[in-house]
């Protein structure tokens, strides 16, 4: 069991746990006792744990470490009611796909009811809309949280439909389907680490250790591949463009947008009026007296003397190009 982070573009697994029977006769390979106390027994002792008892704890030590979500997704195995309230009670949201059980109710109208009958007795959309159907409901029985279904087409097969199911009832339908979607991305990594980074043909051994110290490197090569796609091909991921504008403002500073205005100024004249080496100096001369102070003084003393050894380049030759060569 595997318990990822994602924010829609890139997805990194953060913890996940081998699981195994409960049952000694069961169990393959050598058993060896441990220290309660140690990490090997504590990690025996989780993964002998129910698969729905074993995705609080994960959640519980993300948390510890303090790793944040917004909201918790998985599929029809843990979508029962007192999986739901229990994540609710670690201060987080569920978004979830329903199993179409009859043995399962939520709190309709003031009655319980399976997701069939609620689905039955009201009324669906028509049309082109993006769901069929989506009602608030109270999930639990004895402690009771409020939430949203929604119950939208099967693609697969459009007479069927599928359900889905927030514990955050302020969402938007097109919300709870669009956040939903994004749990495809774990399905893509399993696949990804069983035919190509060889989580499954690698390793042999019948060692509980050796076999979670594999998932573990074979979990260390993709998020090294999701870490080097990101930086590489993941548009979105605009650290290296900030500095770069950053960049580009700094170089365009305050005394290089005069000197840039002063240049320009001198090729006009230039261009119209002809004037002399000695004209030219004496404008820019004028020019640079009339200036504000605190302009006069941000521009560096160089910037009269550059300039000035520029306007040398004007006297028989085209101002235009002589201007221009200045950088």
């Amino acid at each position: 069991m595997t318990l990822g982070w994602t924010d829609g573009n890139t997805f990194l697994p953060v913890n996940s746990s081998l699981l195994a029977s409960s049952k000694k006769r069961n169990l393959i390979g050598p058993l060896v006792q441990y220290d309660g106390r140690s990490l090997a027994a504590k990690r025996r002792k989780l993964a002998q744990m129910k698969g729905t008892d074993v995705m609080i704890e994960l959640l519980k030590q993300a948390q510890s470490t303090g790793h944040h979500a917004d909201y918790v997704l998985f599929d029809t195995w843990f979508s029962n009611p007192a999986q739901l309230i229990a994540v609710k009670e670690l201060g987080l949201d569920s978004i979830a796909m329903i199993k179409r059980s009859s043995r399962t109710h939520y709190e309709f109208e003031g009655k319980q009811l399976s997701i069939n009958r609620i689905f039955g007795l009201c009324k669906k959309r028509r049309g082109r809309s993006k769901y069929l159907l989506s009602v608030n409901v109270m999930v639990g029985r004895e402690k009771k949280i409020p939430a949203k279904i929604v119950c939208v087409r099967n693609r697969n097969n459009r007479k069927d439909w599928i359900a889905f199911i927030s514990t955050n009832p302020d969402l938007s339908e097109e919300e709870i389907i669009r956040i939903y979607g994004k749990r495809w991305q774990i399905e893509v990594f399993f696949k990804t680490c069983k035919s190509y980074l060889n989580l499954v043909s690698e390793c042999h051994s019948l060692s509980y250790d050796a076999l979670t110290a594999h998932v573990a490197i074979v979990f260390t090569r993709y998020l090294t591949l999701a870490l080097e796609q990101r930086r590489n091909e993941d548009d979105r991921t605009l650290g290296e463009l900030f500095y770069l504008c950053t960049d580009e403002l700094a170089d365009i500073t305050f005394c290089e947008a005069i000197r840039i205005l002063i240049v320009a100024m001198i090729e006009s004249i230039c261009s119209v009026f002809r004037p002399s080496e000695e004209q030219l100096n004496t404008f820019l001369k004028l020019f640079m007296e009339h200036l504000p102070e605190h302009v006069r003084k941000s521009l560096p003393k160089v910037t009269l003397d550059n300039l000035s050894s520029v306007l040398l380049n004007f006297q028989g030759a085209d101002p235009i190009i002589g201007v221009g060569s200045f950088s």
